[in-house]
């Protein structure tokens, strides 16, 4: 089963997508985001304790922004989140300011590793990422840019999975 949980900020997405994989004899948590050594941030450091702490024991946590790699391990999987990824692939290319195209080339070809290595995954798979497309338009040309690429990774992925989960207000919705 390949699930990907989506919402907006503090819905209970990542909840739910944790609730999932209880039972599971091996989970593998992904954390694709900036880790606490890159981002100095204290309120980014309780965020990611906070779910550590909820998560059992037994899970393994790995930071990785390789997505194809990350999907090739034994047992369940859980990414939290696809947002995080998607501002760590821009900000590893160095390519916020780059002309869109070649962004959305840059984006297109790790989702294509991506896709392929959740397709080929042999355990449950449940990814979370943000809603970012129901809001107004950001008025920075940054904020388009990453509205626009989740939407399409958000898109992508979820044609690749079995079911999409929509949560809103801790509710879940499945579509």
């Amino acid at each position: 089963m390949k699930v990907l949980v989506t919402g907006g900020v503090r819905s209970g997405k990542s909840r739910h997508a944790e609730e999932l994989l209880v039972g599971q004899p091996s989970v593998t948590y992904v954390a694709p985001g900036p880790t606490t050594d890159e981002d100095p941030d204290p309120d980014w450091a309780d965020r990611v304790a906070a779910h550590r702490e909820r998560r059992p024991a037994s899970w393994t946590t790995r930071e990785s922004r390789d997505l194809g790699a990350a999907l090739a391990v034994e047992g369940a999987v859980l990414v939290d989140c696809l947002g995080t990824w998607l501002t760590a692939v821009i900000d590893e290319a160095q390519a916020w300011e780059q002309p869109s195209a070649d962004v959305h080339a840059l984006v297109s070809a790790r989702l294509t590793v991506a896709v392929a290595a959740l397709s080929a995954a042999a355990g449950p798979v449940v990814l979370v990422t943000n809603e970012v497309g129901l809001g107004v338009v950001p008025s920075h040309r940054s904020g388009r840019l990453f509205r626009d690429l989740l939407g399409t990774v958000n898109q992508t992925l979820g044609a690749a999975c079995d079911e999409v989960h929509l949560v809103v207000a801790g509710r879940v919705l499945v579509l």
